[in-house]
């Protein structure tokens, strides 16, 4: 199999804030492709990887290839020159063939040897994969590769009726958001994106409180998908509630997050009064109400959810102070971190797979580099809707 390989895409370099959405002075991130080519064969994208290299004992699951088509997808629809770099029909096969029609459900591990490990997938890669789907429909560069996802899309919209954890609605919200943008008369699609948006809003009020704005009693995994999706939702219902609610709760969830520079990186930069750096809570007991949040291990994909979170902030209300945050967030892959190093591996183009007490850890999963990828190519997509061309679905 070959991939094509992309260098940094044109037109990218410094740029003022007010024209890109960048810091002052700051350059777009490289998209390095490397590590997802290197991840994924003939049958998708492997979960793990011993360092750099692919480990095929944990072979593959739908959650990596559903946020691997989403950066396909992405990638696709800003450089649509450059389809071929990324694989977005490997991805989009391994989800049709995931689909387990008897059971209207997918199916998430498989061995190396291509034979499934379940007969259904957890609640979350259920929700995750519908994300991925619609989103799809929105941004697939051909019509062939949108009437494929549209197809699976439909089929599986029914699952997601049985789905009671919070992120995989959340997920799945998501999901019929981006959906809904190309296909806005689809009635069942319409109802539940409305009904599970008017869930997600019930369930902050039920738990939420001037001092712990949240949906739970604990700072899980994938935080800020929550209040992101309540933000599309509260766009496309016209709900300005939600909308005030997802800002109000994006920014609760920054704020525990932020630790002052302090770790000896420099800080003579023009932002020096926001000279803060992104301190995730730990998977190592997370952060429960009324008590300590763990300091590690720190996950790549936590600080994606917040880059895709702020940047849709400043977009609903042009506050450049979201977009100051986004790549504050990002800058967490690079050593702006509670550790002072970085994350993200120029040499091969992968990201590690956890920041731990002692550093990095040094495996290089597809979690991770997607979580560095899809982070980059927000920030991109964001430069180019500010700068109004790239087109909007």
């Amino acid at each position: 199999m070959t991939l094509v390989s992309t260098a940094q895409p044109a037109g990218t370099g410094p740029l003022p804030t007010d024209a890109s959405g960048t810091l002052a002075g700051q350059a777009l991130p490289t998209i390095d492709l490397r590590a997802i080519q290197r991840l994924t064969d003939d049958t998708g994208m492997l979960q793990h990887a011993i360092y750099a290299t692919p480990n095929p004992h944990h072979g593959y699951c739908i959650d990596d290839n559903a946020r691997g088509l989403i950066a396909a997808a992405t990638y696709a629809h800003l450089w649509p020159q450059d389809t071929q770099a990324v694989p977005i029909d490997r991805y989009l096969a391994f989800l049709t063939y995931a689909f387990h029609e008897k059971i209207g459900r997918f199916r998430n591990f498989m061995g190396y040897d291509r034979n499934w490990l379940e007969d259904e997938g957890s609640p979350d890669s259920q929700g995750r994969t519908l994300w991925a789907l619609g989103l799809t429909v929105a941004l697939a560069p051909f019509e062939q590769t949108r009437r494929l996802a549209q197809h699976l899309f439909r089929n599986s919209l029914p699952l997601v009726e049985d789905l009671d954890y919070l992120r995989s609605r959340t997920f799945a919200l998501i999901g019929m958001d981006w959906y809904l943008k190309v296909e806005p008369g689809e009635t069942l699609a319409r109802e539940m994106h409305e009904r599970f948006a008017v869930w997600l809003l019930a369930r902050w009020r039920e738990h939420s409180s001037d001092d712990w704005p949240w949906w739970e009693d604990q700072l899980f995994y994938d935080n800020a998908k929550l209040p992101h999706a309540l933000l599309l939702a509260g766009q496309t219902l016209k709900r300005p509630e939600m909308i005030d609610i997802g800002l109000r709760s994006l920014q609760w969830l920054l704020d525990v997050q932020k630790a002052p520079q302090d770790n000896g990186q420099s800080t003579a930069d023009p932002h020096a009064s926001q000279a803060w750096h992104l301190s995730i809570v730990g998977n190592q007991g997370w952060y429960p109400r009324g008590g300590q949040r763990a300091p590690f291990d720190q996950q790549p994909l936590e600080a994606y959810a917040l880059v895709d979170a702020c940047l849709e902030a400043a977009r609903i209300t042009g506050d450049d102070a979201w977009t100051h945050a986004a790549w504050r967030c990002f800058e967490w892959f690079g050593g702006r971190n509670d550790g002072g190093v970085p994350l993200y591996d120029a040499t091969t183009g992968g990201c590690c797979d956890g920041l731990q007490v002692h550093g990095p850890n040094h495996n290089q999963g597809a979690e991770s580099c997607l979580a560095h990828l899809l982070s980059a190519l927000e920030l991109h997509r964001h430069h180019r809707l500010q700068a109004g061309n790239v087109a909007t679905p």
